[in-house]
């Protein structure tokens, strides 16, 4: 497998394109504003005009889009995946949506004869350029084995989980992590700061224990500065922060502490703070203390 299609050019589907198109792939992307797709054409990707295109030219079409509703117009919609008639098509599916709607999407697929994966990850832009993510698979073993080579070559760690829908159903309990820690620094630093000691004191005595995270080593000294360059948006945390409500409310279990997270971020978006890295949930949480 060399052809490799990638719809969906974000900060996170760019990177992984240019990390494939580094790694000698033949690249051929597509993204619903083309202003985007400018750096991959430089570098020698081909730039389709349809997702049917990406299908026409690719073994392998990697999806990065915002939300299930996007992934289905794409593979569906109009001069979607399927208007092309691809024998052995295989779709990897690296969005954050829910577990029911990535079962539904695959076997929709298949009506087709198209092989779907799951491949949500863990990483954002800065580390997918390198192909240090870490990836969560699932889908039908077979086409896991027939893909594996690519995905360690985007990830340094690939988890096979089993059926359809497993991965995103990892994916959320993730992100319900990352949105637990950015909140919990919000809050410790503010504490601190209220309490006149330097934050950089409390995040050197937090590095010094059991409780430190890859957040609390980096991202909270820029939470501290008051940068907020996005990585991964805070508005697109609260899309998955609302994924992951909808599929405990499908599971019918309570998460009471995801909810009121929930609330919090609902509420920081209107504040204006969406388009900030989700890290800036810290300035919500600062201005409601002046």
């Amino acid at each position: 497998m060399k052809k490799i299609g990638i719809i969906g050019l974000g900060m996170l589907g760019n990177a992984v394109a240019m990390h494939l198109l580094n790694s000698g792939f033949e690249i051929t992307a597509y993204n619903r504003t083309t202003e985007k797709t400018k750096e991959l054409r430089e570098k020698g990707a081909i730039i389709a005009s349809s997702p049917k295109e990406v299908a026409e030219s690719s073994e392998l079409v990697i999806i990065i889009v915002k939300d299930a509703e996007a992934v289905k117009q794409i593979a569906f919609g109009n001069d979607g995946i399927i208007e092309e008639n691809h024998e052995k098509l295989i779709v990897a599916d690296m969005s954050t949506i829910d577990p029911t709607e990535s079962k539904n999407i695959s076997k929709k697929f298949l009506e087709f004869n198209i092989s779907k994966l799951d491949i949500p990850v863990m990483g954002g832009p800065n580390v997918a350029i390198s192909g240090d993510l870490v990836m969560m698979a699932s889908g039908d073993k077979k086409i896991f084995d027939e893909c594996e080579s690519i995905l360690n070559t985007i990830a340094n760690k690939v988890f096979y989980l089993g059926e359809s829908g497993i991965a995103h159903s990892v994916k959320l309990a993730m992100n319900l992590q990352i949105t637990m820690l950015a909140l919990a620094l919000s809050e410790g630093i503010t504490l601190v700061k209220k309490a006149n000691v330097d934050p950089k004191i409390f995040l050197e005595i937090l590095n010094s224990t059991y409780f430190k995270t890859g957040m609390s080593e980096k991202k909270a000294f820029k939470m501290i500065e008051g940068k907020y360059e996005p990585t991964f948006t805070l508005a697109n945390l609260k899309k998955d922060i609302s994924t992951i409500t909808n599929t405990a409310k499908n599971l019918g279990i309570e998460l009471p502490m995801i909810s009121k997270a929930e609330e919090i971020y609902e509420n920081a978006i209107k504040a204006g703070l969406g388009e900030l890295d989700y890290t800036g949930i810290i300035e919500y949480i600062r201005k409601n203390n002046e």
